[in-house]
C-alpha cells in the first residue's frame, strides 16, 4: 500500500531530525509556519519510554495548542502504528539505550570496575572493600613467623584512624618508610581479624586464635577488639582451659578474666588440675595454683598434677623423663605442696612411690605421721581451707505425716535457675521421719534435656527433719538466666520428712535463685512442697 506523499516527506523529515537534534540546534522557522504532519509509529519504531526528537523539540514559535496538536498527531500515529503493523525502516530507528552494568562481584584481592563505588553506597561498606585489598595500598605486612609468614595488604590512613600505635608508625616523628613491615609475633589469622575490625567494625572470634587477636589487640592498642575478645573468653571458659587462660590473662593485665579464671579454677580444682591445659602453663603460674589456700581438692590431686607439668616441662626442655629432671625443673615449686595434709594412705600409695622425693624426705614424712617427736620438715603442714559451701533452701518449714512423704522408686523434681554464674555442688536431701534410715540415691542435674551430673550414692539420715547433703562427683558450672532441672531418686524408708510453704525466690547472699515446678517429677515434689529442700553450691 502507498502513503499518501505528505506523510512520507514527514516521515522522511522527522526521521533526519531525531539523527541532527544533538549535531547542532534546530533552524528557527519562519512565523507562523506550521508544523507538517506527524508520521505514525509502532511499537517497534519507538520503544515503551523513548521519544522521537521531533516529539521532544517542537518547532520554536509554535502555540501551545500546536504543541498539543503534535502531541496528539504523534499518539494517534501511534495508535495506528500499533493497529496495522507500520513501521519506520530499521536504518531509521533511533538506537535503543544500553543496558546499566551488573554491580561488579566482590573480591578483596582484585581492583573492581572504575565504577565499584556507586555499587557501595554506604562509606562502612566502601572501607569494608577495602579490607585485605590490593587496590590503592600503599604498605604491605609480612605477618608469621619465618616459614609460615603471610603477605597482608592495607591502607595507613585506615590503620593510623584505627590505632595509635599505627598512627605513630606512619605519621609519627619516627614514621616507617619501607614498603613492606615484617610482624613476626603476630598470627597471620589473629592479624586479619584486627585488621577487619579496622576496615569494618566486624569482630570474628574463634576459639583456637581469640587468645592470638588479643595479643594483637593488646599490641596495637585496640580496646575495644580486646574487650571482645576477654568476653569471648570468659563465655567460653571451662575447668579444662582454666589454667591457660589464667597464665594468659595474667601475661595480658586482664583483671576480670583472672578474677573468672580463679572462680572456676578453685570450685573445679580437681578437674582444671588434672587437664591438659594444666601442663602447659609457665613455671611461675604453676606456683601461683600451688599455693592458692582456697582449691577445693585434695593434695594429692595437688601433687599428681604437679609431677604431670614436671613431665610435660621436661620434653619442653629436651630432657629425658627421669624422677631426677622432674625434681630439677621444678626447683622450689616442688616445696609448695602440702604433702604433710595428706592421708597417711594418699601419702603412702602416691608421693612416697614416685621416686621424686628423697629418701631422707620420705623417712621424715613417715616419721612426721607416726611419731611422737615429729621432724621438721620443708613442706607447708597447713591443710588449705579450700571453699565453704552455700546452701539455697526454698521451704520456709517441713513435716510428716504418717501416710507421706513416701519413696517408691519415683521421681523428685524442681527447676530453678541462678542470676550470676554458681557451681552447684549437691543437693540437700530430707530423711527418714520413722528413726534412722540409710537410702540409695541417685541424683541429676540436667539443662535441656541433657545430663550435665549425676551420681548414684548412699546417706544415712538420723530421723531428724534436717536436710543431709549428697554431692556430685564435681561441681557443675550453671550459667546466669538459664533453667536447670535438679532430680533424686530415693530408695529406702517411704516415710520422710517433707518441705512446705515454698518460695518462688530465694536470695543466698548475692545470688538470687528463682523456683518453678518440673515437668520431671512424678512423686509430688513442686514449688510449694516435697523433697530436695537444698540446693548446695559454690559463688
Amino acid at each position: 500500500m502507498l502513503l499518501p506523499l505528505a506523510c512520507l516527506h514527514g516521515r522522511v523529515a522527522q526521521c533526519l531530525t531525531s539523527l541532527l537534534v544533538l549535531a547542532e540546534p534546530l533552524p528557527r522557522p519562519r512565523r507562523g509556519a506550521k508544523a507538517r504532519c506527524a508520521a505514525p509509529t509502532s511499537v517497534e519504531a519507538a520503544p515503551e519510554g523513548a521519544t522521537m526528537a521531533a516529539e521532544l523539540y517542537p518547532p520554536a514559535g509554535a502555540s501551545a495548542a500546536t504543541a498539543t496538536d503534535i502531541a496528539n498527531s504523534n499518539a494517534a500515529g501511534a495508535a495506528v502504528g500499533r493497529k496495522v503493523g507500520l513501521c519506520c525502516p530499521p536504518c531509521l530507528a533511533p538506537a535503543p539505550l544500553p543496558p546499566l552494568p551488573a554491580p561488579p562481584a566482590p573480591d578483596n584481592n582484585n581492583p573492581e570496575s572504575p565504577n565499584w563505588q556507586s555499587f557501595h553506597p554506604t562509606l562502612r561498606e566502601r572501607n569494608a572493600l577495602m579490607f585485605n585489598n590490593e587496590l590503592m595500598a600503599d604498605v604491605h605486612f609480612i605477618v608469621g613467623a619465618l616459614g609460615a609468614a603471610r603477605r597482608v595488604p592495607a591502607h595507613k590512613y585506615v590503620l593510623a584512624v584505627g590505632s595509635s600505635v599505627f598512627y605513630a608508625m606512619f605519621y609519627g616523628d619516627l614514621a616507617e618508610v619501607k614498603s613492606e613491615i615484617h610482624i613476626p609475633d603476630v598470627e597471620p589469622a589473629a592479624f586479619l581479624v584486627l585488621l577487619k575490625y579496622m576496615y569494618s567494625d566486624e569482630i570474628d572470634l574463634e576459639a583456637d586464635t581469640v587468645l592470638a587477636t588479643l595479643y594483637a589487640a593488646k599490641k596495637y592498642i585496640v580496646p575495644a577488639l580486646a574487650k571482645a575478645c576477654v568476653n569471648f573468653l570468659e563465655t567460653s571458659l571451662e575447668a579444662k582451659n582454666a589454667c591457660v587462660l589464667l597464665s594468659q590473662s595474667r601475661l595480658f593485665e586482664e583483671p576480670e578474666l583472672t578474677q573468672r579464671c580463679w572462680e572456676v579454677i578453685d570450685a573445679q580444682a580437681e578437674m582444671a588440675l588434672r587437664s591438659e591445659g594444666f601442663c602447659e602453663i609457665d613455671r611461675q603460674t604453676l606456683e601461683i595454683i600451688v599455693t592458692r589456700e582456697a582449691l577445693n581438692t585434695k593434695e594429692a590431686v595437688v601433687f599428681e598434677a604437679v609431677l604431670n607439668w614436671a613431665e610435660a616441662e621436661c620434653k619442653r626442655q629436651g630432657l629425658p623423663v627421669t624422677p631426677h629432671n622432674k625434681r630439677h625443673v621444678l626447683g622450689s615449686a616442688l616445696y609448695l605442696v602440702r604433702i604433710p595434709t595428706m592421708t597417711l594412705e594418699e601419702f603412702a600409695n602416691g608421693a612416697a612411690q614416685s621416686d621424686i622425693l628423697t629418701l631422707e624426705e620420705t623417712h621424715n614424712i613417715f616419721l612426721w605421721y607416726t611419731a611422737a617427736n615429729k621432724p621438721l620438715l620443708d613442706f607447708p603442714l597447713t591443710k588449705r581451707k579450700g571453699l565453704a559451701p552455700q546452701r539455697c533452701h526454698r521451704f520456709q518449714s517441713s513435716a510428716y505425716r504418717s501416710n507421706q512423704w513416701r519413696y517408691r522408686g519415683r521421681c523428685d523434681s524442681i527447676q530453678f535457675a541462678v542470676d550470676r554464674r554458681v557451681f552447684i555442688a549437691g543437693l540437700g536431701l530430707y530423711g527418714s521421719s520413722s528413726g534412722k534410715a540409710e537410702y540409695s540415691v541417685k541424683i541429676e542435674l540436667k539443662r535441656l534435656g541433657m545430663v550435665l551430673a549425676q551420681n548414684l550414692t548412699k546417706f544415712v539420715s538420723d530421723g531428724s527433719s534436717n536436710t543431709f547433703p549428697v554431692w556430685f562427683e564435681h561441681p557443675v558450672q550453671v550459667e546466669q538466666d538459664t533453667f536447670y532441672t535438679a532430680s533424686a531418686v530415693l530408695d529406702g524408708s517411704e516415710l520422710s520428712y517433707f518441705g512446705q510453704e515454698g518460695m518462688t525466690e530465694v536470695q543466698c547472699g548475692k545470688v538470687a535463685f528463682q523456683f518453678q515446678c518440673s515437668s520431671d517429677s512424678t512423686n509430688g515434689t513442686g514449688v510449694q512442697g516435697g523433697q530436695i529442700p537444698e540446693l548446695i553450691f559454690y559463688a
